[in-house]
């Protein structure tokens, strides 16, 4: 008999209905846990990084604007001029608009090795301002979108953010629809009631609208993270989808030409322009004595993009490359990015995204107010769920976020370890009943 017994085991549980979706609450508590203030700074951020061109016309309208009057001075002569004025350790490029009333954009290291914009009327020479990159607002605020203003560290928390932020969307999916008596109409009805059960459907609403306008921006954000975007470049290169580069792959001639000058920035300049190569222009000198002039496209267009390099002592063309000469991966991954800033298919775009960063804002606030609103006092008010065992499912899908979401599937493991051997057990103690007193 003792065989017979140890040989009944209970059934296995598993989870539908009621039961799964306590799972995916609980899952999508613990995933806003981290996400939420990201998810509002990377919004937030984003949103006014959009506005960048606005920002910096009214920030620096008296360095970008001139008059068109007299004589345009040549390139060089205007390089000369900032170099006498503040000095030159390294020439990055020059920036010229097609708008004659547009200033000229000079970046270059200072001579204390600073990265520094200036800004220099192109008909009297005249310096017009100069700063460093780096403190510029709209730089700043790019740098706290992509990396919290912390470097490598920064970028890894805020793609850690943005995988999390996937599975938060996708748990908030299942949360969302409708299930016994709430039907689709209800599901996507503007939130009704007050107090709780109207910041509880509001929250459900901005997050269908959340979803269709961020989770795109969250996709299209991948390429440029250091792991995802990273391992996405290393697989272009091995499978010849990577970008072709010209400052990569532009020959360079063995020797200096004995006795002849380089043709300057203003003659590699109107060979681009004759090459028709779209405005506006930047022309980034070599660092290498005998290295090419790069003339690129800085259209917001990708599409229309194009770059040229010159050889620098006789203005032979040594190559040119197009949008069009991109593998299809890389040109895609370029559409992919351009979505991302806003610059796609114009302002539509950048309203699209703005909407987009804003319902992603009041997602975060919402989402605070609603778990504030419903937490019994001195409790995180972790949803409850059961205590099932890690199955084949479970595994599965770990093995399937490593993949695709590297950093999830590499937190995974330490989500799990800490529900089960933090969160858990302090519902637990929580739970438990006092001690009567005899």
């Amino acid at each position: 008999m003792t065989f017979a017994t140890a040989a009944i085991r209970p059934p296995r549980q598993v989870a539908r209905g009621g039961l799964l979706y306590r799972i995916v609450w609980r899952w999508h508590f613990l995933a806003a846990l981290y996400v939420l203030p990201f998810l509002f700074v990377m919004s937030a951020s984003g949103g006014l990084y959009l506005l960048k061109p606005r920002i910096d016309g009214f920030l620096y309208a008296d360095r970008l604007h001139v008059a068109a009057e007299g004589a345009w001075q040549p390139l060089d002569a205007q390089v000369m001029a900032l170099h006498e004025a503040e000095g030159i350790s390294r020439l990055h490029g020059v920036l010229v608009s097609d708008d004659p009333n547009r200033s000229v954009r000079i970046d270059f290291n200072d001579p204390f090795g600073v990265r520094s914009y200036a800004w220099i009327d192109p008909y009297t020479l005249d310096l017009l301002g100069v700063s460093a990159r780096d403190t510029m607002p709209t730089e700043l605020l790019r740098r706290l979108h992509g990396e919290l203003l912390m470097g490598e560290t920064g970028a890894l928390l805020i793609e850690l953010a943005a995988h999390w932020s996937l599975v938060l969307f996708a748990t908030g999916v299942i949360l969302w629809w409708p299930r016994g008596a709430r039907r689709l109409r209800d599901a996507i009805a503007l939130p009704r009631g007050k107090g709780r059960a109207w910041w509880r459907q509001g929250h459900l609403f901005v997050g269908m609208l959340a979803t269709l306008l961020t989770v795109p921006l969250l996709l299209t954000s991948l390429p440029m993270t250091p792991i995802w975007g990273g391992a996405l470049s290393r697989v272009q290169e091995s499978t010849a989808q990577a970008p072709r580069s010209l400052e990569a792959g532009t020959p360079i001639p063995a020797s200096l030409p004995m006795g002849r000058a380089p043709i300057g920035l203003e003659a590699a300049l109107h060979t681009a322009i004759h090459a028709e190569i779209p405005p506006p222009w930047e022309v980034r000198p070599s660092p290498d004595a005998a290295g090419p002039y790069i003339i690129a496209s800085a259209s917001t267009d990708r599409t229309q993009q194009g770059e040229i390099a010159l050889d620098k002592y006789t203005g032979a063309l040594l190559s040119r490359l197009d949008f069009a000469d991109d593998p299809p991966v890389a040109r895609a991954v370029e559409q992919a990015v351009a979505f991302h800033q806003g610059e796609l298919y114009g302002k539509p775009n950048r309203y699209q995204n703005a909407l987009a960063a804003f319902l992603g804002m009041l997602l975060s606030v919402s989402g605070f107010v609603v778990w504030w609103m419903r937490r019994p006092a001195g409790s995180l008010g972790v949803p409850q769920a059961p205590d099932l065992p890690v199955g084949t499912g479970m595994i599965a899908l770990a093995i399937g976020l490593m993949v695709l979401l590297p950093l999830v599937g590499a937190s995974l493991a330490l989500a799990l370890a800490l529900d089960r051997l933090l969160i858990r057990q302090l519902g637990r103690l929580r739970a438990r009943p006092a001690p009567s007193r005899l």
